[in-house]
């Protein structure tokens, strides 16, 4: 069962890899990397800033950095711990999909995913009731992990769990914000 599964990930990898056209390899290249999403971040500081004042946003943005430092340090352990190969070290796919970028740690889970989800929802819960239309700020996760499968680096599972992990881990923090900073 398991071996039928990671096939079929296999398989929709180089499916969706495959959709890629040359055209859009630079776009594909820039999306990928987090600096290009630098304006997207200093907005969403403003909208925080809009949003609470004194010790709320203090404390508002001491949970959005214990959130990106514990996402992050879960993804890293967990690559550590299952070490697998990303689709780009594979020799099985160098023929089969197109490889834009090298990076060099492991594959599962995607910190792209798990990261950027976790902030966006994160964000989206805790500025909803300021500004409605927060959930646009989906674009970004989708956009990004995407990216990693288009440039050769992940496997779809491989965002798939990096996104519900980085989903739940909000989720998580949304509680804290809600008993520690809103005091519900």
């Amino acid at each position: 069962m398991f071996e039928k599964l990671l096939e079929y990930d296999r398989d929709l990898l180089i499916f969706l890899n495959n959709l890629g056209v040359e055209n859009y390899d630079t776009f594909w290249r820039t999306v990928t990397q987090p600096v290009t999403w630098l304006p997207l971040y200093l907005l969403i500081l403003v909208l925080i800033i809009i949003a609470y004042k004194r010790r709320q946003l203090f404390k508002t943005l001491l949970l959005s950095i214990g959130l990106i430092l514990t996402t992050s340090t879960l993804t890293h352990l967990v690559k550590i711990i299952i070490a697998r190969t990303r689709p780009s070290g594979n020799d099985e796919f160098t023929e089969l999909i197109r490889i834009l970028i090298e990076p060099g740690s492991y594959s599962f889970f995607s910190g792209h995913a798990a990261n950027s989800f976790a902030a966006c929802t994160f964000f989206v819960l805790i500025l909803k009731h300021r500004f409605k239309w927060i959930y646009a700020f989906y674009i970004w996760p989708i956009l990004f992990s995407f990216s990693r499968i288009y440039v050769g680096v992940h496997y779809p599972s491989d965002i798939l769990i990096g996104a519900l992990v980085g989903v739940l881990i909000a989720l998580a923090f949304n509680k804290i914000h809600k008993r520690w900073v809103l005091q519900l």
